[in-house]
């Protein structure tokens, strides 16, 4: 049986305007995990990805570099309780 964990991440850098929120809603979809992806007023970005705990954890690796167009500078973890979850992956505004 596989683990099922949730992290919640605080993006840093250049992560804003750059489509950082598409692409990790498009590669936690890839790897079937539910959570969100939205920014935040200080310039970052705030990820909550839930799932099988390799999934969850490849998604966190992703994160540290993202897509081409960002230039990420520090990524916060830390884990929290599953929510249990069945919607998706959402782009919150």
């Amino acid at each position: 049986m596989t683990t099922v964990t949730r992290m919640h991440a605080v993006v840093s850098g250049t992560v804003q305007g750059v489509g950082f929120r598409y692409w990790t809603a498009r590669k936690a979809d890839g790897l079937e995990l539910v959570g969100y992806a939205r920014n935040l007023f200080d310039g970052t970005v705030e990820v909550e990805a839930e799932g099988p705990s390799p999934a969850v954890d490849r998604l966190m690796e992703l994160l540290q570099s993202g897509p081409p167009s960002a230039e990420v500078t520090e990524v916060a973890l830390r884990p929290v309780v599953p929510h249990g979850d069945t919607e998706g992956f959402s782009i919150l505004h």
